[in-house]
């Protein structure tokens, strides 16, 4: 029997419409698999674009850039306020500095879309401030992405959502006010495709403190597709997240964590990533529907159930006891439960020892 409840939680839970490209994404989708580049190219052109050939060879459905240089996402200040702290990857730097070191060069951006394109790869980005989404709408990215410290920016994401393209917004350290101001700026704009992103904002964030147990109650209080944006360094996380709901999954992949740069200690190699896509996908099919009864490859084993057989020879007349009639495997005697209503009944003939007890053999 099956059951599909209109409110169920998990990935069976109904959501609006979501799409990029021609690719749904929601409840009944395969989910959708983002490969962030970010920093990871370390300013070698060749070397985006094997992180690009390498995120289509592991199962990815799409490539994330971010689109921003660092006097378009701070200014160059050593005051205290643009210095690093707080026990990050990047204490001591100035925002500006780190920004210079991690950010993709523009030029490089359009040609990137093309290389992914080519291999069947979405491509789209974060732009972090208007001229970025001037840019990517020259480049005709299919979607965007709005970054967790960017939830704030509420006149970035009427910009962007005024583009009409489909939004994905990762929620790292918001409240539900400001997911409900980032969300409803974005629908008061015009935006129609619109979701959110689990995402813990540490890098590199620890099992503990993902809290993936409010991807439903984000699905359910936002009426909006929800995914997770994973910046821990286990597959087990983005697995666990999609038998909670999530349909996308965006996880930062890298050549070589040996090779040292911004993101490169919360990113998985090529291999890692793989294994998460393999795994994601089992954990898809795994899911399923809300099902009682045998499933279609059980019908096979429902003769191995237990039923009643007579398991010791009886003779014509003989009363049936304890002794000579057992519940036992397989199934092809009485039901169990006809036990104690045949006990103390005499059979109506000689009765072998391995026969399945049946009405039609007692008085």
């Amino acid at each position: 029997m099956k059951v599909n409840p209109p409110n169920s939680v998990g990935a069976t839970q109904a959501m609006p419409e979501f799409a990029i490209n021609a690719r749904k994404i929601g409840s009944g989708h395969p989910v959708y698999i983002i490969a962030e580049l970010s920093a990871n190219h370390h300013q070698d052109f060749e070397q985006a674009v094997q992180i690009i050939r390498a995120a289509r060879d592991a199962g990815a459905d799409a490539v994330k850039l971010q689109t921003y240089t660092p006097d378009t996402i701070t200014i160059r200040s050593d005051r205290e306020y643009f210095r690093v702290s707080g026990g990050t990857l990047w204490d001591g730097k100035t925002l500006y500095d780190l920004y210079g070191e991690a950010y993709t060069p523009w030029e490089w951006q359009p040609k990137l879309k093309q290389a992914a394109n080519e291999i069947g790869l979405d491509l789209f980005s974060s732009p972090f401030d208007p001229t970025s989404v001037d840019f990517l709408e020259q480049m005709n990215v299919p979607a965007y992405k709005v970054a967790s410290f960017e939830l704030v920016d509420i006149p970035l994401i009427e910009k962007i959502a005024r583009t009409g393209k489909p939004i994905i917004m990762s929620t790292g350290m918001a409240t539900t006010d400001e997911i409900d101001e980032a969300l409803g700026t974005a629908r008061g704009a015009g935006a129609t495709h619109v979701a959110l992103l689990k995402c813990t904002s540490a890098y590199p964030s620890q099992p503990e403190d993902m809290n993936l147990r409010t991807i439903p109650e984000m699905i359910r209080r936002f009426n909006a597709p929800v995914g997770l944006s994973d910046h821990s360094s286990e597959i087990a996380v983005p697995v666990a997240a999609v038998s909670l709901g999530a349909c996308i999954i965006e996880k930062h992949l890298t050549l070589s964590r040996a090779v040292k740069g911004p993101d490169s200690a919360f990113s998985l190699e090529p291999d890692e990533f793989k294994a998460m896509v393999s795994a994601v996908r089992v954990a898809e099919k795994a899911l399923g529907h809300v099902h009682f009864g045998a499933g279609a490859h059980e019908e096979s084993s429902r003769v191995f159930r237990r039923s009643l057989f007579i398991v010791k020879d009886v003779k014509c007349g003989e009363e049936l006891t304890t002794i000579n009639v057992r519940s036992i495997r397989p199934g092809h005697g009485l039901h169990t439960r006809y036990l104690k209503d045949i006990i103390g009944k005499r059979v109506k003939r000689d009765i072998e020892q391995g026969t399945p007890l049946s009405w039609d053999l007692v008085e």
